[in-house]
């Protein structure tokens, strides 16, 4: 709302600074500033108000060191994180740009059906919340709605052949100009390590005849389907101990901001040899604002915390990074700069299914962990929180840095 305020002073009275609010770093400073002021300051206002109300978490014994005393501890602090990045967003970003509308979307979606799953949890005295098969749908909701989205709306395309690019990168960044040739359409994400790098989605439908590249959704939503409700499941996962599921996502964040950035910049992408991708350097803001509501919520939410995310946050959390890597055509990179979800997702899995194997072979159920996800087994094993917390942002650090050499790697 503010960068339409400033546009119009600019424009119409050629007001001093005013100009500044053209530049996607200047408001993305501004939102990240504003959404850590948020959720640091009134984040504790929020927190008082869940203490007020008595939602606090309920803690099942599950044999671990300095549990119980998490018991009581207010939770649904996803309330701050999803508060804190739309109020900056809101003020500072574009909103009639097609990758923000499908972030604040996936925000408020995602936000809904975490908050009624804590809400029947707390309030409903169900320790079991929202069944799984409902969670289950809307995320296969967000699903179709995103993939739709980007198969359809027309202002999601990407341009190659860049033509004599300009030199004033964030002028530039604004949006598409004359230097490039046609829009394509195409359902094309990004291949890391290799040189020919683009991959068109149409191509694993080619059998279907001639106009195969009219059926692409049929393996593109399913797709995006698959890719947000892994992701999203795999923060709530990692939402385990003090700290770990902010933090990582934060570090998660801060690298998707820089692809986000660097696609939709014409300089950036075309020295990079990547896909240029209008508008979605606008991300930039929605991204900057979310980063600063998680390092802002890591305030109270680090050992020991003063509230927990709940699934308000970690479905939430979740959502958002996929749809912003779907968004920038770079979730076949999910696997590495997720790990850290990917290694939680796949301790829990494996510790089902060998559970399950071995009950029915042996006649007993034997076990790959300690205990699963992944985080409680180095806690069974003795290892204090701070110092598993520690080590996952280390590790989640070293796959953003390997994420961020794709770029130029290949």
């Amino acid at each position: 709302m503010l960068y339409y305020l400033f546009e119009y002073l600019d424009k119409t009275y050629d007001m001093p600074g005013a100009g500044l609010f053209n530049f996607i770093t200047f408001r993305a400073i501004l939102a990240v500033i504003l959404s850590l002021f948020i959720a640091t300051v009134y984040g504790k206002k929020i927190i008082k108000y869940l203490q007020k109300k008595q939602v606090g978490e309920s803690i099942r014994d599950l044999g671990l060191d300095g549990q119980n005393e998490k018991a009581g501890t207010p939770t649904m602090g996803g309330i701050i994180i999803i508060l804190a990045t739309l109020i900056p967003v809101l003020l500072f970003a574009k909103l009639e740009n097609i990758y923000v509308i499908l972030l604040i979307v996936t925000t408020l979606w995602m936000g809904a059906i975490g908050f009624i799953d804590d809400y029947i949890k707390k309030f409903k005295n169900d320790k079991q919340g929202l069944p799984g098969k409902f969670k289950i749908i809307g995320q296969v909701g967000l699903g179709i709605f995103v993939g739709a989205t980007m198969y359809l709306h027309p202002d999601i395309v990407v341009q190659h052949n860049i033509e004599n690019p300009g030199t004033e990168t964030e002028i530039i960044a604004k949006g598409p100009t004359n230097e490039f040739y046609v829009k394509d359409k195409a359902m094309l994400t990004t291949i890391p390590f290799v040189k020919e790098n683009e991959f068109n989605y149409s191509k694993l439908i080619s059998w279907a005849g001639e106009n195969y590249k009219s059926y692409v959704w049929l393996i593109f939503i399913p797709i995006v389907i698959f890719i947000i409700t892994a992701v999203s499941n795999g923060a709530n996962l990692t939402d385990g101990i003090d700290g770990l599921a902010a933090g990582t996502s934060a570090i998660i964040g801060l690298t998707l901001a820089l692809f986000a950035w660097v696609s939709g910049n014409v300089v950036f992408a075309d020295y990079l040899n990547i896909m240029y991708i209008p508008n979605t350097g606008e991300m930039t803001i929605f991204i900057t604002a979310f980063v600063g509501a998680l390092i802002g919520f890591l305030w109270y939410n680090t050992y020991p915390a003063q509230v927990f995310m709940g699934d308000t946050g970690s479905l939430t959390i979740g959502g958002i990074i996929a749809v912003i890597a779907i968004a920038v055509r770079k979730e076949l990179l999910i696997p590495i700069l997720c790990g850290i979800f990917l290694m939680e997702n796949l301790s829990v899995v494996l510790q089902v299914s060998w559970f399950k194997y071995t009950k029915k072979k042996f006649g007993e159920g034997r076990r790959i962990f300690r205990m699963s996800p992944l985080h409680h087994h180095y806690q069974i094993k003795g290892f204090h929180e701070s110092k598993i917390v520690t080590r996952f942002w280390i590790v989640g650090i070293f796959l953003a840095i390997i994420t961020i050499v794709t770029l130029k790697i290949r």
